[in-house]
């Protein structure tokens, strides 16, 4: 479940606090230009109004209960998402077994009937799967899912996959020694994700949101009295209640033989067992309330004051036509209001630092209208009212036929690309959906129904019906109200009769909304084209690059991964370098500013109401090194792409209104981030980052107060003044002959003045040296450790490949050190980051989280498991683990768009040859255990090391 449009942001962080992935739910997409549409057979339509299933998957039940959904699918290519799903999650435990749905998905990873102790998790990572990142598991209030995605191509490691599922299912030794080893890394997790503000602000307002409900009082994480002292008898006995195939299914999307998955799941999973008098799942909800319940909390670490109003109503799940219908008329609803939202923000003194108001789903059987305003601390009233009348507006007098037509266009476009994608969708994304069908029995009607659907009955919804919906989600029945803020703040803060007031009178004296229009085109005519002065193809990448008469460079690889996407990336050298110390603080905001300001003569609100009807997103950027434009289109938006990119170079826009709404925006922001433990540790690992540079650093009040818009303005339009120092990359679904005319129109035409510009070296980068920076800040007894090895590189291939493997090798002996061995972390990272420009430089970071009194003892056992390796290498095991994850990482990035464009635009600003990327692979095989041993000897100095420590402060 995505609980962010319906439980505040500060309960939300907590309750998936416990689970490793986040549950989605299935996104419905919105609809296409009702050209070249296909037919709706009469086969497709159901009588009684039910939705049809997609005949693309096949879906069965063991006799034992255990229920499967297969399908074949070949994106990726050679792989599958095995998936094993539980109707099970912390809703079901019993008051002494709280936190062990959650306990219980962490011993499915230390030890099963045919894999023991760490055995699964050594075999997955040799077979190329990464833990965590690829193999990963979450828990919920009502479910815990377990994923798996595998190789194909491998038959022995995918049908042991099938074995790994049943294991979880029904297998789980639960070793009383591995229980006690596990018990730090769960406390450790809920140190991670909780001990913080909005944990402390969570457990005030939960009882609230969730009506005082059982789901109040089963958070996943559970109980840490009860995490740190049940028998192994008490979670064999959750286990053995609930898992069980009656209340189980395996869901397996991917590159294979259908019949053959069958014959697997059957194989593996018809010998599990329902236990004798087996208990009925309870199915519990959170019951309505009367009336408005209001909860003010305050929190000494809280650094914002926000409110959300939560309209609670009984869950609807689509299963019908009319359900379908309904799902159309919400997301038309959800955006015309979003919509309203963003233009409240576009004013030159927003009402709010953040608003947002939906309907969607909640949890508990409930689904809720939530409407949620983070406020500015000297004007919280104003913040309120602004966001409540918004929403009193729509209730009192609708939308526009023209707001309307826009929420419709956007609609079709957002289900057209669906469905030209219909044979180039994730699998991962079948799986989300199929998942919903088990937990919830949400219809699957296949996206070739709902494409049809949405086309045939769009325009049976009226404006009438959309006018009515605010009237049915907003009452004050059934409501919750909830007031966050610093506890420094708590004598500001509107008590119980005051918010109440707020809200109730929000809407005094508002007037019917304005839509403000323009059907103007972006541009009246095209410019004069360039011509295109010289070609080269690689044949081997399959690439062609192009040289225009203004010096413009454009490298262009068409590609059949997607049907319906174009991305670009243009850049040029220069960036934020380039400015001047006084005018850095303008140059570093021109382009946000000028990205959210419009374009030419159109503000950014009718520029977003031009775009609605396209699938086109364009954006300039400016880094410490280079300016460019970037976006993603449908090849159908071509030209709207390259109009944009045109204006965006050509006739940026300056609004005073916008700037000055995010200098405003931004000191009130600044104005409590003191408070948060978590960014004053941040402003510290910036300044040890950056070598103590300010522009390394967040800005301050007084920075915000010296920039100016002309400052940014002027530094924008300089930075993109010189079209002959830019190379465009196209990575996509296109003809390269065929978009040479559009990109002779509006690339070959922008104007050159071939300074030929480079970027300045600012030396940002840690100081030389070793030294400890101790940051003393939070109540909670959390401490967070980064250690920071640097130094000068020599950026190339060969050393890329062996910093990567350090990277991995690490991150192996770490987990087994910081958590299995010592239990004494629960996530430790390490990260590997190497740049050429503006020098060639390393950082390598081992970061973790930790109990206060643990910090030296996980240091030295971090330092000591470097010392191992700069004796005696990585051993060739987990060598041969980081070539194989690897190695089946890069076969699956050489069939997508992203990181195409990624690795040709990084090869031409690095000026390396991109056709090294085809022996990646076969240049694993340099790594060894004395290769690991040097770098680690050479990157891992002691003499240049800072650590950064995170502690709370002193009593």
């Amino acid at each position: 479940m995505n609980f962010n449009r319906t439980l505040s942001v500060a309960a939300l962080a907590l309750i998936i606090a416990a689970g490793t992935a986040n549950a989605q739910v299935k996104k419905r997409a919105p609809q296409p230009s009702p050209r070249n549409k296909p037919g709706i057979s009469r086969s497709q339509l159901v009588a009684d109004g039910a939705l049809p299933t997609d005949k693309n998957v096949v879906i069965g039940k063991l006799p034992n209960g255990l229920t499967y959904y297969i399908r074949h699918n070949e994106q990726p290519q050679n792989r599958a998402e095995l998936y094993l799903v539980n109707k099970v999650g912390s809703i079901l435990e019993d008051d002494k077994q709280q936190g062990l749905a959650h306990f219980t998905e962490h011993m499915a990873f230390n030890g099963t009937r045919d894999f023991p102790k760490n055995a699964l998790v050594n075999y997955l990572q040799k077979s190329g799967i990464r833990f965590g990142a690829d193999l990963n598991a979450y828990t919920s209030f009502d479910e815990t899912v377990y994923q798996l995605p595998l190789p194909t191509d491998s038959a022995a490691v995918f049908e042991n996959g099938f074995k790994i599922l049943a294991n979880w299912a029904g297998y789980v030794s639960f070793d009383p020694a591995e229980i006690d080893k596990e018990r730090g890394v769960v406390l450790e997790e809920e140190r991670l994700r909780g001990k913080n503000a909005q944990e402390r602000l969570s457990q005030q307002t939960l009882p609230a949101l969730l009506n005082n409900s059982r789901y109040a009082n089963r958070l996943p994480i559970g109980k840490e009295d009860i995490l740190k002292s049940f028998t192994p008898e008490t979670i064999k006995s959750f286990y053995h209640d609930w898992y069980r195939p009656d209340l189980q299914a395996v869901i397996a999307v991917g590159d294979f033989d259908v019949k053959r998955v069958e014959a697997l799941i059957k194989a593996n999973f018809s010998g599990l067992q329902n236990p004798t008098n087996e208990k009925p799942r309870p199915d519990y909800a959170v019951p309505p309330m009367p009336g408005t319940v209001v909860k003010i909390a305050t929190d000494k670490e809280f650094p914002y004051t926000m409110a959300q109003i939560i309209i609670k109503h009984p869950q609807r799940v689509s299963k019908t036509e009319a359900g379908l219908l309904q799902d159309m008329r919400v997301n038309l609803f959800n955006y015309m209001l979003g919509q309203r939202m963003n233009e409240l923000q576009q004013r030159p003194d927003p009402p709010f630092l953040y608003a947002r108001a939906s309907y969607g789903p909640m949890l508990g059987k409930m689904d809720a209208f939530s409407a949620v305003v983070v406020g500015k601390p000297d004007n919280f009233e104003n913040s309120v009212k602004a966001m409540m009348a918004e929403v009193e507006r729509a209730r009192k007098f609708g939308f526009t036929l023209t707001e309307f037509e826009r929420a419709r266009q956007a609609a079709l476009v957002g289900m057209q690309n669906s469905f030209y994608e219909r044979n180039k969708t994730n699998s991962a994304n079948y799986v989300r959906e199929y998942q919903q069908n088990f937990l919830k029995g949400e219809a699957i009607p296949g996206i070739e129904f709902e494409y049809n659907y949405y086309i045939s009955n769009m325009n049976k919804i009226s404006l009438d019906e959309m006018n009515a919906m605010a009237g049915k989600y907003i009452s004050d029945q059934n409501r919750t109200v909830v007031v966050q803020g610093p506890e420094k703040d708590k004598d500001k803060l509107p008590d119980e009769k005051t918010i109440l007031s707020w809200i109730a009178t929000a809407g005094n004296g508002i007037t019917a909304y304005v839509d403000n229009v323009t059907s103007k085109p972006l541009m009246e005519k095209a410019p004069a084209p360039g011509k295109i002065v010289s070609e080269t193809q690689d044949s081997t990448m399959g690439t062609t690059a192009l040289t225009f008469s203004n010096g413009i460079k454009v490298i262009m690889k068409p590609t059949e991964f997607k049907n319906d996407q174009i991305l670009l990336n243009g850049f040029a050298p220069g960036g934020t370098s380039l400015a001047s110390d006084n005018d850095y603080t303008s140059a570093s905001l021109a382009a946000s500013i000028i990205g959210s300001s419009g374009i030419s003569e159109f503000n950014q609100g009718q520029l977003d109401k031009m775009l609605a009807d396209k699938n086109v997103s364009i954006s300039p950027y400016i880094t410490e090194t280079t300016q460019g434009i970037r976006g993603v289109f449908s090849p159908r938006d071509l030209e709207t792409a390259m109009q944009l990119t045109y204006l965006y170079i050509t006739q940026p826009r300056k609004d005073q209104d916008i700037w000055q709404g995010n200098i405003n925006q931004t000191k009130a922001l600044l104005a409590n981030r003191n408070l948060d433990p978590g960014s004053v540790y941040q402003d510290t690992l910036s300044a040890v980052l950056s070598g103590n540079n300010f522009r390394g650093m967040p800005s301050t009040v007084a920075r915000l107060s010296g920039a100016s818009l002309d400052k940014a303005y002027s530094f924008y339009k300089d930075r993109f003044a010189d079209a002959s120092n830019f190379t465009f990359v196209l990575v996509g679904s296109f003809d390269p002959i065929l978009i040479r005319p559009m990109l002779e129109a509006y690339l070959g035409s922008l104007p050159s003045t071939n300074k030929k510009e480079t970027f300045r070296n600012l030396k940002m980068y840690p100081l030389p040296g070793a030294y400890t920076k101790t940051v003393n800040k939070g109540i909670d007894d959390k401490a967070n450790v980064q250690l920071i090895f640097s130094g000068p590189y020599m950026y190339n291939e060969m050393n890329n490949i062996q910093m990567d493997a350090l990277e991995e090798v690490l991150n192996i002996k770490l987990t087994e050190r910081l958590r299995e061995q010592e239990s004494g972390s629960y996530a430790p990272g390490i990260k590997a980051n190497y740049v050429k420009n503006p020098e060639s430089r390393y950082t390598v970071t081992i970061a973790f989280t930790c109990a206060t009194a643990n910090v030296d003892k996980l240091i030295a056992a971090a330092l000591e498991e470097i010392n191992k390796i700069k004796q005696t290498g990585a051993t060739q095991a987990d060598i041969d683990k980081f070539k194989a994850e690897e190695a089946r990482s890069t076969q699956v990035q050489l069939k997508q768009n992203v990181a195409w464009l990624g690795l040709l635009a990084s090869s031409a600003q690095n000026n390396e040859n991109p056709d090294q990327i085809l022996s990646h692979v076969k240049n694993l095989d340099t790594v060894t255990p004395q290769t690991t041993k040097d770098a680690a000897v050479k990157y891992l100095n002691m003499t240049n090391l800072a650590r950064v420590i995170l502690l709370p402060e002193k009593k």
